[in-house]
C-alpha cells in the first residue's frame, strides 16, 4: 500500500490506468471512477451500508467498473495529526487489498468534503471520493 501523505512523489506502474475511489464514511462511502490517460474523475455514487454488507456492494462496483487499483481517501486533522478515523479509514484499505487482490493507494483527504460542499454537490460523498481521485491522479509522475 502507498501513502502519499509525504511529499515524494508517487509512483505507480504505467499498467495501472483505470482507478476506483472511495470515500470512507462509517455508515457511507462515496465512490468515484478515472483513469490515468485523461486525469479525470467522476462521482458515482455512494453506497450506503457497514460491514460485510459494504464489500458485497463494492464488489458489485468492482465488476461493474473493473478497476486497476483502488484509492482510499484517508482524514487526518487540519495539521496533519492522525485521529480515530485515520485509523479506520487505514484498516478499511487494508481490508480492501485482502479481500479484492488489488494495489491500493492512501490519499490525504483532508479538505476533501469541505471542498465537495463548495462544489454543491448533491451527494457529498461521492463528489469527495471524486475529489480523492482527481488528487491522485494530479500527483502521478
Amino acid at each position: 500500500m502507498s501513502d502519499s501523505t509525504g511529499a515524494a512523489p508517487r509512483v505507480v506502474s504505467d499498467g495501472l490506468q483505470t482507478f476506483l475511489a472511495l470515500d470512507f464514511g462509517l455508515k457511507r462511502t462515496g465512490f468515484a471512477v478515472g483513469n490515468r490517460l485523461l486525469r479525470t474523475a467522476q462521482p458515482q455514487g455512494t453506497i450506503a451500508a457497514e460491514g460485510d454488507t459494504r464489500f458485497v456492494k463494492i464488489a458489485q462496483q468492482l465488476r461493474t467498473w473493473q478497476p486497476d487499483a483502488l484509492v482510499v481517501g484517508v482524514p487526518f486533522h487540519p495539521d496533519g495529526a492522525e485521529h480515530e478515523n485515520t485509523l479506520r479509514a487505514r484498516r478499511f484499505a487494508r481490508q480492501l487489498q485482502g479481500r479484492f487482490k488489488l494495489p491500493v493507494f492512501e490519499v490525504d483527504e483532508r479538505f476533501s468534503t469541505t471542498e465537495a460542499h463548495e462544489r454543491g454537490a448533491k451527494d457529498a460523498d461521492a463528489m469527495a471520493a471524486c475529489i480523492i481521485l482527481e488528487q491522485f491522479l494530479r500527483s502521478l509522475s
